[in-house]
């Protein structure tokens, strides 16, 4: 029998196979060009249609990886090792790391597109989110006992993950911050730095005060400004700054003598 992932990944096969047919075709291939990678004719655009072909063979292979494992399948593994009873799955904790890759991908499109910075920082957010993403996975099935997975984790990735997440977000909050100010007008960067430094000032009397209540509106309030920050960042290095108005001396002094002609006036003798 097929399993469920070979099923997924076969079928992801069999679209990218008839997609680079398609494309292969409609920019110019010719006789059986795309059917033969290009052995009998031509394919058309290579570059696309050298991509699609490789996806097509990543899911392939990942397809076969899948039904050869059995998609690490709990009962395939108990009759594989001659087990009595069925071995219990580990559960695996939630991440946000999946989202905010997708953040990043979707940020590095619209910035090949709009802005390099914007580019150079959904990358980075891909880079982050698939290492975290990683070491998440790991340890979830490290051992048996949830603590010592956690601990385990922290152990290889605080050191690594808390200098490195601290730069980034500080970098980000400033670029981002600057970008802000410098396209509004002056009167206006000023009201949004003040805005901003009362709503600082509010929150954190609100985490002292309340504990409890402080924590989780802490999380929200950050993620949502996070969100709104990054968003206003990349607004505005897509509307570029606002025109800077350089002021000039033009005074110039008017008792300058010229060469060659008198200072005083006089009547000339004959």
């Amino acid at each position: 029998m097929f399993t469920t992932g070979f099923k997924f990944f076969f079928g992801l096969f069999a679209a990218f196979c008839a997609a680079a047919l398609v494309y292969g075709y409609t920019t110019g291939g010719n006789h059986v060009g795309p059917l033969s990678l290009g052995w009998k004719g031509g394919v058309g655009d290579h570059i696309g249609y050298g991509v699609l072909v490789g996806l097509a063979g990543v899911s392939l292979t990942i397809s076969l990886v899948l039904v050869s494992f059995r998609d690490a399948d709990a009962a395939a593994q108990a009759h594989l090792q001659n087990l009595a009873e069925v071995p219990t799955d580990q559960p695996v904790s939630a991440s946000f790391w999946p989202v905010a890759a997708s953040f990043g991908a979707g940020a590095a499109a619209v910035g090949s597109v709009l802005h390099p910075m914007v580019f150079v920082l959904g990358l980075a957010v891909i880079v982050l989110s698939t290492v975290e993403w990683t070491m998440d996975a790991w340890a979830d099935r490290a051992t048996g006992d949830a603590a010592v997975n956690r601990e385990l984790r922290n152990r290889i990735m605080a050191p690594i993950e808390i200098p490195v997440v601290g730069a980034l977000a500080v970098g980000v909050i400033v670029l981002a911050a600057s970008r802000i100010l410098l396209t509004v007008s002056k009167l206006e960067a000023v009201a949004v730095a003040g805005v901003v430094s009362a709503l600082i000032l509010g929150g954190a009397w609100v985490y002292v005060s309340r504990p409890g209540l402080g924590r989780r509106l802490v999380r929200i309030l950050g993620t949502v400004g996070a969100l709104l920050l990054l968003m206003g960042g990349v607004l505005a290095a897509v509307a570029g700054e606002r025109d800077f108005h350089h002021h000039t001396d033009d005074t110039h002094d008017d008792t300058h003598e010229e060469s060659g002609e008198p200072t005083g006036t006089g009547e000339h003798g004959g």
